[in-house]
This record gives C-alpha cells, sequence and structure tokens, in this order.
C-alpha cells in the first residue's frame, strides 16, 4: 500500500509502475470539499491517476462513477461523473470498465443524515426492486474484480447499475 499526496501525485509515479490492472473508487462530495474541491477530487485526481496507471503499464483501468454520468448535464455531480469517464476513456488503456452504480448502500463512520435516511428508505425499496435504485458497495466491489477476471469485450465496457448486481454475484 502506497500513501500518495494526491496534490503532488507526479511526485508519486513509481507508486503507479507496473500493475496490470487499477481501479478507481476515488471520490468526494461537494458538501464535504466545496464545488471546486468535489471537481479535483473526482475528476482531476482520477484523471492524474489513470494517466500516470497507464504510464506505468497499466492494461486495464476499472472506474466507479455514477448512475446518470453525462458530461453534457447541468448538475455539476453528473457532469463531473462523465467528464472524468470521458478522460479515463482517452487515456487509451488496452481495456476500460466503467461501472455507473445507483445509491451505494453502505455504512459510514461520517453522520450524513439525509443519506441514512435515503438509504433506509431504498434499503427496503431494494427488498422489491433488488437492482433498480440500489446496489450495496460490497456487490460493487465483487463486480469490479469479476469484470477483470472475465475476458475482454472490446475496449470500454459500461456496467449500469442492473449489470453490476449481476456481476457482483458471481
Amino acid at each position: 500500500q502506497a500513501v500518495v499526496d494526491f496534490e503532488r501525485l507526479g511526485e508519486h509515479a513509481a507508486a503507479f509502475q507496473g500493475h496490470d490492472v487499477g481501479f478507481c473508487c476515488l471520490g468526494t462530495t461537494r458538501a464535504k470539499a466545496g464545488a471546486d474541491g468535489f471537481v479535483r477530487v473526482d475528476r482531476d485526481y482520477v484523471a492524474q491517476a489513470a494517466e500516470l496507471a497507464r504510464a506505468g503499464g497499466c492494461k486495464h483501468f476499472v472506474l466507479q462513477s455514477s448512475r446518470g454520468a453525462n458530461a453534457q448535464s447541468r448538475f455539476l455531480y453528473l457532469r463531473v461523473k462523465g467528464e472524468v469517464e470521458n478522460l479515463v476513456q482517452a487515456v487509451g488503456f488496452d481495456r476500460c470498465t466503467i461501472l455507473r452504480p445507483a445509491v451505494l448502500l453502505c455504512k459510514r463512520q461520517e453522520s450524513r443524515p439525509m443519506e441514512w435516511i435515503v438509504q433506509q428508505f431504498l434499503g427496503v425499496v431494494a427488498r422489491v426492486f433488488p437492482t433498480a435504485y440500489s446496489v450495496p458497495v460490497e456487490t460493487v466491489a465483487r463486480a469490479m474484480v469479476a469484470c477483470v477476471l472475465q475476458p475482454g469485450e472490446g475496449k470500454v465496457k459500461v456496467l449500469e447499475n442492473g449489470a453490476i448486481h449481476e456481476l457482483g454475484k458471481a
């Protein structure tokens, strides 16, 4: 495990050397980092990490994005997610897998009351519609690993929430 300073990521290029696969789940919230900080973390850091990984020999990059990601969205969150998807694809990996999960179901150490309420509601909805609006983070992690173990089907593959659930069962 290498600890890096994302503000000086270029100085940590050695940490990105010699890996066949790169996994990226980096992200923050606008509430925590402000609009500029959110863009810096969710787009700029991720794109720079992808570039360093590719330069270090990475062949397959797996990016956790978000349902609804769209570089033309008028919503900052979805626009930034769409922009970073485009930037990562442009790096030129042999394979690039983008996962677009819906609301992530997880336990957090920090207090986010509104998110907790939404997660409780979606947890109940998930009993009736298990793949529609949410996904446990463990399922996303299993899907990320499974997509690497499967033979490549094209240069770029985008997995929406339902496909993440299916792959996460494997």
